[in-house]
């Protein structure tokens, strides 16, 4: 029987009839282009990794359609989430089966996730950390509509070892190296959360400024020592130490937001970072 993973936040998160979903996720891409085109008419980014934001689309849809718009999406995809519910293994993998969206299925990279898991013995198979964690996703209704072909692999991570984290990085590396075509790493992460706009805003542009700079330990050192809670620290980590391996170069913030620009509650705000690195 094939795995098949269900809509956890559908309805919660994002809107939970197919219709709704598809004119919900087309209008915040459709903003991004326009807002793109705006700036400088120029073409889509060939991106190695991104970091979109995982929040309810109500308050995170804007920065996330943001990044999608503004690039090239692959037929095959990685997606780090940080491990929100705390359940199961330190880094899960899911590398058979399907994940369900109100937009239909979407099969996971079997070839890919056994290359991972073999390169790579800390991946455990398991589904108890995907069953309940949304920061995964909301990334995929994005991720469909920009690559109607798509399949990926879920990796949700548990832990804080920068050792881990790199290494991790370096395995996604060789195992993209190999795959012959290009492959999308998304670090799915909010940024600080539930403190002022403004001292959000300044922690928050201290981490986004050792990614556009491409440091992974100057994002973790910073985050750690500034006290950012950015929950995707760890996947940030990981992808920006694959894509500085597969050759990347320079760091695009696409938009950035926090969560008062939505509620006009500034006391307690979430941030949001779009990052494409090419």
């Amino acid at each position: 029987m094939t795995l098949v993973r269900e809509p956890a936040v559908a309805g919660q998160f994002y809107p939970g009839k197919p219709a709704e979903l598809r004119h919900e996720v087309e209008e915040f891409l459709s903003a991004g282009r326009a807002n793109a085109s705006a700036k400088t008419p120029i073409s889509k980014l060939h991106a190695l990794g991104v970091i979109a934001p995982h929040a309810g689309y109500v308050y995170s849809g804007a920065v996330a359609g943001a990044v999608y718009a503004r690039i090239e999406v692959p037929r095959r995809v990685i997606v780090l989430c940080p491990n929100h519910t705390g359940l199961g293994e330190a880094l899960s993998i899911m590398s058979t089966g399907s994940y369900r969206t109100p937009l239909g299925e979407i099969p996971l990279d079997a070839a890919m996730g056994a290359a991972l898991k073999a390169g790579f013995p800390l991946l455990r198979e398991d589904t108890l950390a995907q069953q309940r964690e949304h920061a995964v996703e909301v990334q995929l209704p994005f991720l469909q509509m920009a690559q109607p072909e798509l399949t990926f692999v879920p990796i949700t991570v548990g832990t804080g070892q920068f050792e881990v984290l790199a290494a991790l990085g370096l395995v996604m590396a060789k195992v993209i190296a190999a795959c012959g075509e290009p492959v999308l790493i998304v670090a799915s992460s909010d940024m600080n959360h539930y403190e002022g706009d403004d001292e959000t805003r300044v922690k928050d542009a201290l981490a986004i400024e050792q990614v556009l700079q491409l440091q992974p330990r100057g994002l973790y050192q910073t985050v750690r020592s500034q006290d950012i809670s950015m929950c995707g620290v760890g996947p940030a980590v990981a992808m920006l130490t694959a894509v500085l391996k597969l050759g990347a170069h320079k760091a695009e913030l696409i938009q950035y937001a926090t969560s008062g620009d939505v509620s006009g509650d500034r006391e307690h705000v979430v941030g949001y970072a779009g990052i494409a690195v090419v």
